[in-house]
């Protein structure tokens, strides 16, 4: 059960409204390797993978909900004082004609959340793999966002993000070779 304590996990704080790094920040509200996508695969595959891990994606699947709520607070603010003409401007458009400001699960080129997101094999060794990779990808990301703003309040939140992706990369690294370690006991019955 979780415990819900209305602040985000690091202070999001942006110097200016900028509603083209708005629209990028989408890949990671929205996007493959963003944070919905993450929490929900991770949230998923806890039902075929041993007990000995499976309070590791617990834990990170709920972090990646406060993620996903740091996401939302950065795009908020980066778009509440946004003109129309300035939505459209960076390219947000059709997004502001369907849903004016609200946020919507899509990534930075305006495509729609979809659940072929979430990978599950069912294989404890290959879905951690996939974790691992998905971690590394969002890292990634939030490099790539860091590098495209100069706003150095959000450059700060943004750099929270990237190096939490790290640690969790790291803990799926340690399930892994626990899983290895104990599939390579000796059993005898």
């Amino acid at each position: 059960m979780w415990i819900y304590e209305k602040k985000l996990q690091y202070p999001v704080r942006v110097s200016k409204c900028d509603p083209r790094m708005a629209k990028l920040l989408m890949e990671q509200y929205g996007g493959a390797d963003g944070e919905l996508a993450a929490a929900l695969r991770y949230l998923n595959q806890r039902y075929t993978i041993p007990d000995k891990v499976i309070g590791l994606l617990t834990d990170i699947g709920t972090e990646e909900f406060a993620h996903l709520e740091m996401i939302a607070t950065m795009v908020y603010k980066l778009t509440k004082d946004a003109t129309p003409r300035q939505l459209e401007d960076a390219g947000l458009g059709p997004h502001f004609v369907a849903h004016e400001k609200a946020l919507f699960y899509s990534n930075a080129a305006g495509d729609p959340w979809t659940a072929t997101y979430i990978q599950a094999k069912g294989d404890p060794i290959a879905d951690l793999y996939e974790d691992i990779a998905a971690e590394e990808k969002a890292r990634a990301t939030y490099q790539w966002l860091i590098d495209m703003t100069d706003d150095v309040d959000l450059q700060d939140g943004l750099k929270f993000l990237r190096e939490r992706e790290v640690v969790h990369s790291l803990r799926f690294r340690e399930a892994v070779e626990i899983l290895k370690e104990e599939r390579e006991l000796k059993k005898v019955f």
